[in-house]
Parts: structure tokens; sequence; C-alpha cells
């Protein structure tokens, strides 16, 4: 195993890509393929939450599995604390997986409805062996009292509950065998309001607790806003902005970044910006369009936009972006 570099970051991620197959009739492929991630690129700290924004489809999610392992990549390499996990298997990878751990968007769908409580979060103890039937049992209801659950949930059903109480499960299954990186995908945009700010909150605390690292995906950019440090923005497959928190919304460079945050309602009547509605619909996956993928929606575009990929470039400190023609 690969020593680790105090001087790495705990997640580093290099051209990774995921294309699926498109199946044209019944157990036939058609020879076309999703490009959901493409070539992707970026590092996270320890301790930090990096936020991933984008349109439905975009490919966030694919790309928070891809990372786990949970969905094998087609290229690019994927490294953990130092070491490169985008090959390994059996007990590695099972021993990288307790350090790795993800929340799904639906609290409703992600949870067993056979299992009681008590089984949902206790199960990768039992699948590591960690500890005896009744340190489990312990360490279960210990989790679900941190998550701000009653004890007595451990006996209890997911239907006997609301949803923003199956998502304090689902948080407590994640929490379960201590990992350092959690995926957040999309954990709060399937509940009210008023619930959304609790469960934010409540994943703020844990990670000041327990010192956790997370990939924030949504795609609500005042959420992400609130709780991210910094924020990649994401369009057909790729990274096209990357910054701390403040640069990202204070001056987006990208034109598909200022789109995104001119739909944005804020009371500060000095951040309030002019609508940008973009034109025409976010181009196929399964053939995007050469060049710069943002080009057909662009007002900017050029030449140049429509036959060369713009490289993920820093045009200022810490402010990475993929465009030709960036603005502000």
């Amino acid at each position: 195993m690969t020593t680790p570099n105090p001087a790495e970051p705990l997640l580093r991620v290099v051209g990774l890509q995921k294309h699926f197959p498109v199946r044209s009739g019944l157990f036939r492929r058609s020879g076309q393929k999703v490009m959901a991630v493409e070539g992707v690129s970026l590092e996270i700290a320890a301790g930090e939450t990096l936020g991933l924004v984008g349109e439905s489809g975009c490919g966030k999610s694919t790309l928070g599995r891809v990372i786990l392992r949970l969905t094998e990549p087609n290229a690019g390499t994927i490294a953990f604390r130092g070491e490169d996990i985008t090959n390994l298997r059996g007990d590695r990878l099972r021993a990288r997986r307790k350090e790795m751990q993800i929340i799904f968007q639906d609290p409703y769908s992600s949870l067993n409805p056979r299992m009681t409580v008590g089984s949902i979060v206790g199960e990768a103890l039992s699948i590591h062996q960690l500890g005896s039937r009744r340190d489990r049992r312990e360490r279960v209801v210990r989790l679900l009292q941190e998550v701000g659950l009653h004890p007595d949930a451990y006996g209890r059903y997911p239907h006997e509950f609301s949803g923003g109480q199956r998502q304090r499960v689902g948080i407590a299954r994640a929490l379960a065998v201590e990992p350092s990186f959690i995926v957040c995908d999309e954990p709060v945009s399937a509940l009210d309001v008023s619930i959304q700010a609790q469960i934010l909150n409540l994943l703020m605390d844990l990670q000041e607790r327990r010192g956790l690292t997370y990939l924030f995906i949504s795609h609500d950019l005042r959420v992400v806003e609130l709780i991210s440090d910094r924020v990649a923005v994401m369009y057909l497959g790729r990274i096209v902005e990357l910054a701390a928190t403040t640069d990202l919304y204070r001056l987006p460079l990208h034109p598909y970044t200022t789109a995104l945050l001119s739909a944005v309602p804020t009371p500060d009547p000095e951040r309030k910006r002019k609508r940008i509605i973009l034109a025409g619909d976010v181009p196929s996956p399964i053939a995007p369009p050469p060049g710069c993928p943002f080009h057909p929606r662009c007002n900017h575009a050029t030449d140049i936009c429509k036959t060369i990929l713009p490289a993920l470039t820093e045009r200022r400190p810490g402010h990475l972006v993929a465009c030709h023609h960036p603005q502000g």
C-alpha cells in the first residue's frame, strides 16, 4: 500500500471517463455510447466540501459513483490518500470502501423497507465484521442519537418515518464504518425546504466533529453556496469552471456559470443579476457537439469555440475555467 503523503489531497481524480453503451433492442447494442463523464480532473483536500453543480443529466451523480467505484470508469485514475484505487479488487478495495461512503438522493427508495433501521445502519458493520453483535448494536444506537433520532428507532421500519428522518437514517448508515470521505448525492433535493436546512446543518456539524470530507452534488446553487468551500460546475460530462465558492458566486468566468447564477433568487439587491435565458436545449451526450460543448447555446461563441475544445486552465489564482472567451 502506498504511504500517504501529507501534501497530497485526500482525493485526486485525473482524466476520468465513463461511457454507457446504448441498446437498440433486447440485449443488442447500437454501437453508440452515452458519454456521461468526459475527462474530469479534480482534487479534494481533507476536511473540505467540494460542491458539484449542473443541470440534470450532466453526469454529476455518475461522477460520484465512479469515484467510489460503484460504477467502473472507462479511463482515468482515482487516487485516495495518495494510493491509486482505480484497479483495486477484493480485500484491498473493501478496505478502502470503509473510508468512502455515499448518502443517496431519495430517502424513500434508498432504504430497504423489509429491514429495520438497526439492521440498515448496522449492515456495513456486519459485512466488515466490526465488533461483536452487542458492540454493533451499541454503536448503531449511538449513531442514531448522533444524527438526531431516538434510540427506539433501532427496531422500527423505514415506512414509520418521515422523509427527513429517513435521510437521517441514511446519514447514520454512511457514518457506520467511520469514513473520511462521503459523496452526498443530492441529499436534500427530495425534502421540504424547512427540513433541508436541518439536514444541511447536521451535515456541517458532523463534518466539524468528525473531520469529514464531502463531495456535495446538487442542482440547487443556493444550497451549494451555503455548504461548499469550492464549487465545480459541470456541463455535458465536463468540468467547465472550478473556484472557491465566494469567487465563483461573486465573479463567474464561464458563460454557463453566469447563466446558472442569474436564475438564483437573492434578497440582496447588490447581488441581483440580469436573468440570462439560454437558447436551445442541452445537446445529447450520445452525440456531443465538436469544440466547446456549450457553444451551441453560448452568445459569446466564435469559430474557435466550434472546433477546439477549451482546456480547464487557471485564469485567476485558484479559479479554473474551460472557455476560449472567459467573462469578467
